[in-house]
């Protein structure tokens, strides 16, 4: 986790960071889970399977994971331009309707999130939607 110190979040799961993958300049998100249950550990890999094998446009893409007793951490593709939350409770950078509206868009393949909210949704370099935080 070295490599990792920039803190950009932190919530009930974890700490996020952001640094860059070895050998590349390519910017990713590290999230550090805290203590994992023995109970939550099955699920947890779980959901690292599904979420892996879930390719779509408005999903953030889960890169690789580490599940070590001591570092237990997931890393995804980083967002340049933040969560909508952030977007969208900042004045100066809240979006007209217009683009409100490009913002929005519909999901063909039915996923279930159970957590969505302005602060799991982020914003690509295109500023396009993409969801996380499964």
């Amino acid at each position: 986790m070295e490599g990792f110190k920039e803190e950009i979040g932190r919530g009930s799961s974890g700490t996020v960071c952001k640094g860059t993958m070895l050998n590349s300049q390519k910017f990713v998100v590290v999230k550090k889970l805290k203590k994992v249950l023995v109970e939550g550990e099955k699920e947890f890999l779980t959901q690292i399977q599904v979420v892996g094998r879930t390719h779509h446009r408005n999903l953030v893409r889960l890169l690789g994971y580490c599940f070590e007793e001591v570092n237990k951490v997931l890393i995804y593709d980083y967002m340049s331009n933040g969560s909508l939350a952030n977007l969208l409770f900042t004045p100066e950078k809240q979006p007209n309707w217009v683009e409100r509206m490009g913002i929005v868009h519909e999901c063909e393949t039915q996923v279930i999130h159970c957590d969505i909210k302005p602060q799991n949704i982020f914003m690509d370099d295109n500023r396009c939607t993409k969801i996380s935080n499964f």
